[in-house]
């Protein structure tokens, strides 16, 4: 897939991983698959959402794995 998107959970990643990194690796994601690095003004609303859709979902999927080895996180 794409190379530049790292891994965001543990062990891979020592701690939780953040807002910031958890959009960096959506935005590249919507770019790989779009194909554009940055869209057109007419395409601005669409791939912006994407990148929200696909943060959120990551940032849920993230919360709700279950990994054996490292202990259970708890919300701050």
């Amino acid at each position: 897939m794409c190379r530049s998107i790292k891994t965001l959970r543990p062990p891979a990643l020592p701690e939780e991983a953040t807002d910031e990194e958890i959009r960096a690796a959506a935005l590249q994601y919507v770019r790989k698959v779009s194909g554009f690095r940055a869209p057109a003004a007419h395409n601005q609303e669409v791939f912006e959402r994407a990148v929200d859709e696909i943060a959120r979902a990551t940032a849920e999927l993230l919360e709700g794995l279950e990994i054996r080895g490292v202990p259970v996180r708890t919300p701050a």
